[in-house]
């Protein structure tokens, strides 16, 4: 019987026809996705389920799902699916990132062009019967400091295009190495210099606990006089009333959003101001855009479902079916090795060393590799999957070597990840059990032998008596409960590390009561997606 999906969302015709050309029985039904209860009714029917923002896949949708292997959601958002139940209904959540790229860009530089002349308002003086030539005084583009914030994928499409406009480019992004800026044409720069030097400043990150209000008050207050703040990424990376206050202030010359902290945006503080350029999210609002991303949708869809090959998926490997039953406490040790050595790390990446040995040696290394990578990356891009995150890598100017070797030690095999910076290396190691379960065994040469928690705590620290109670006294007065941990040192007196297992993440007031105390020398709290 031939697979059969499921179109609840507006997709082109063409890509409705990809489903029926490669074989698969399809239901074309774009109104269904906003009637829960019909929606609910019907989905057990059905292999595939495509998508775009208006279908809702949750938690209740998906227990009714009996059927369901795939969920294909054309665009890069996926606010729209409850990932972690698909997972463990075992349903695949795809996506296409790349995608909207170009149309996001060009958004951007559109508000920009919208903001420097005043066009908008202009249009809707002039065609209202006046004629204020005197009042519409612009700037140009040439010549003016463009700030990025965010170099990846689409910033560096605007820092080319920039470029092309013959504006300078600072760009400020984490992730960005020197030699991947110095090919791209841009300097690279720190937040508050990109702050004080840009004439406009566009923003092109993903929403995290990093980025949220990265424009904040504070940081608004940084900027030149007569600054010109372009937002095309996510709501919520600007201090919307901030922004509103600043514009009516004069200290902030004009702002031009797509995109809002609350959506649909009925109501906002920018809204009536002058100089203030709005549109309702239309940053992959193309119709090249829209028919990218149905096409990519529809052919992932129908290679899985035929063939079972995996692109782009957020929440499974690239790997076959026959590889997945082997290597799948592999590929969640390679994720919590790069989770690991992601957060822990803070400055730009240079390189990623991968080492494998024994029977990890023997596996699918490019899947594992990607499993890696994406765990690192995550921390700054939580839309990165293991498709995506060699691309978003290499955009980064991150290098990435693989080594082999036979059984050395006393495990049947293990992984090493290496992370360098400009100002240090930093490794870690990892096996898995015969029970199945990964386990950190190496953290900066200290040998430990450590289950992954979802909470935990890194701590490193001179080896002395009472060390140990120390950090128990401390993080006890400040309320976090210590599950289990596990401790691991060089030699008497020498480096020690101790991995903690909490109950909840730990508050940054828990963080420098222990660094306070002047006896360890890194605390950092971590977070791993474990069932």
């Amino acid at each position: 019987m031939a697979p059969k999906v499921l179109v609840s969302d507006k997709l082109s015709e063409t890509a409705v026809q990809i489903f029926r050309d490669r074989g698969i029985d399809v239901d074309f039904m774009p109104e269904v996705g906003k009637d829960k209860e019909k929606l609910q009714e019907i989905i057990g029917q059905y292999d595939g389920l495509a998508i775009r923002s208006a279908t809702k896949v949750t938690a209740k949708l998906l227990e009714a799902a009996d059927n369901l292997k795939v969920v294909g959601r054309a665009g890069i958002g996926v606010d729209n699916v409850d990932r972690d139940a698909a997972s463990k209904k075992g349903v695949i959540v795809m996506n296409t990132p790349f995608g909207n790229s170009i149309t996001t860009a060009e958004h951007a530089i559109a508000m920009m062009f919208a903001v420097a002349r005043q066009i908008p308002e202009a249009s809707a003086s002039t065609q209202a019967g006046k004629w204020e030539k005197s009042r519409f005084m612009g700037v140009e583009l040439t010549g003016k400091t463009l700030g990025v914030i965010g170099a990846g994928n689409i910033g560096s499409i605007v820092c080319d295009r920039a470029r092309g406009l013959r504006m300078k480019v600072v760009a400020y992004d984490p992730f960005l190495s020197q030699e991947r800026a110095d090919k791209m044409g841009v300097e690279k720069v720190e937040l508050d210099e990109l702050l004080g030097r840009a004439d406009f400043i566009t923003l092109h990150v993903p929403l995290t606990d990093q980025t949220k209000n990265i424009l904040s008050r504070e940081n608004l207050e940084k900027t030149k006089k007569g600054v010109r703040i372009i937002n095309c990424a996510r709501g919520g990376l600007v201090d919307e009333q901030a922004l509103a206050d600043l514009i009516e202030a004069g200290h902030v010359g004009s702002a031009g959003i797509d995109v809002f902290a609350e959506e649909p945006a009925t109501e906002n503080p920018l809204f009536g101001l002058p100089n203030v350029v709005c549109t309702p999210h239309l940053g992959a609002a193309t119709s090249e855009a829209q028919e990218n991303v149905a096409l990519q949708v529809a052919e992932q869809m129908s290679d899985y479902l035929l063939t079972g090959a995996v692109q782009n998926a957020l929440n499974m490997p690239s790997v076959t079916a026959e590889e997945a039953k082997v290597m799948g406490p592999w590929i969640e040790l390679a994720g919590h090795l790069g989770a690991f050595i992601g957060q822990m790390t803070d400055e730009p990446m240079q390189a990623i060393n991968i080492l494998y040995d024994g029977a990890a040696a023997e596996m699918n290394l490019e899947a594992l590799n990607c499993a890696v990578i994406a765990g690192i990356l995550k921390r700054a891009n939580p839309d990165v999957n293991m498709v995506s995150a060699p691309v978003v890598a290499q955009e980064r100017g991150i290098k990435t070597s693989t080594t082999k070797q036979g059984k050395s030690g006393a495990f049947e095999g293990y992984i090493k990840v290496t992370v360098v910076t400009a100002k240090r290396e930093r490794s870690i190691a990892g096996t898995v059990f015969s029970d199945g379960k990964p386990r950190f065994i190496q953290i900066k040469g200290i040998n430990i032998d450590a289950e992954v928690g979802r909470h935990m705590l890194y701590t490193t620290n001179e080896d002395a008596p009472g060390i140990i109670g120390t950090l128990g006294r401390t993080l006890g007065d400040n309320g976090v409960n210590i599950a289990n941990f596990t401790l691991g040192r060089k030699e008497a007196q020498g480096e020690a590390i101790a991995l903690l297992y909490v109950d909840e993440p730990v508050r940054a007031e828990a963080v420098k009561a222990l660094q306070d105390t002047g006896l360890f020398g890194q605390v950092k709290p971590l977070a791993f997606d474990v069932a």
